[in-house]
């Protein structure tokens, strides 16, 4: 059976850029399954975007490899990284990416990527680095790599807290994600946003007025900001970023 490889980036649909993974992928591994998981994470966010690949990351099947880029410092002194977590793997930077999806693991293998190809753009490692290496590892022929400790001190994103009270993503309805997971919240509570604003809690759209504003927990266990019929983004004027007080 072959391991499928999920991509998630902030490259956007637009440019080249996803196909050329693609292609660098298929390269490497022409049996590859390949699929994209989103392609508009938090644009050179690695922080936000974090909390939405350690959401996803749930429903993923135990052997799946992902491939993550959100990579502002690409081409600096910054590790690669191959990490195993309860069996999925992840291959990327070491910008904090993959931190909380770590912590959530219960068994987590860090390990710096060594192998390198013979041509490395310095602009472009989601192409030449990444995916041909994520996709070696799916065939089962694991790029080599050295082990590193699981949560050292120093790591990128090590003081970056468990829940985040910040919207990670809206999505194309207006809805306003945050990175929260729901079930760490008390019931009831309100989330108050920062036009003052304090949406109540509801099981879903049909169970509020229409054009009413309200936070429920998404399918991904994520608390998310939304309006019966409308857009949360719109109406209390929220982005990525945007602070969320619990």
């Amino acid at each position: 059976m072959r391991s499928p490889i999920f991509f998630f980036t902030d490259f956007r649909w637009d440019g080249p850029y996803v196909g050329q993974m693609h292609g660098a992928a298929l390269a490497a591994n022409p049996d590859a399954h390949l699929v994209d998981l989103m392609h508009d994470a938090p644009s050179r966010d690695p922080k936000l975007s974090a909390y939405l690949l350690a959401a996803l990351l749930r429903d993923l099947p135990e052997g799946a490899t992902v491939v993550g880029v959100v990579d502002p410092g690409v081409g600096s002194a910054r590790e690669a990284l191959m990490v195993d977590v309860d069996g999925k793997r992840l291959v990327g930077p070491d910008n904090g990416l993959f931190e909380i999806a770590m912590r959530q693991a219960m068994h987590v293998e860090r390990t710096a990527l060594q192998w390198r190809p013979e041509r490395l753009s310095a602009s472009f490692h989601g192409r030449d680095l990444f995916a041909p290496a994520a996709a070696r590892w799916a065939a089962g022929h694991r790029p080599a790599c050295t082990p590193l400790p699981a949560f050292p001190e120093n790591r990128p994103g090590a003081t970056w807290p468990d829940d985040l009270a910040q919207v990670i993503y809206i999505d194309g309805y207006g809805n306003a994600m945050t990175g929260i997971r729901a079930a760490v919240l008390p019931d009831p509570v309100r989330l108050t946003l920062s036009d003052g604003s304090a949406p109540p809690r509801a099981r879903t759209f049909s169970d509020v007025p229409e054009r009413f504003g309200f936070w429920y927990e998404n399918s991904i266990g994520l608390a998310e900001i939304a309006v019966n019929g409308g857009s949360a983004a719109q109406k209390y004027g929220l982005r990525a970023g945007s602070v969320v007080d619990v």
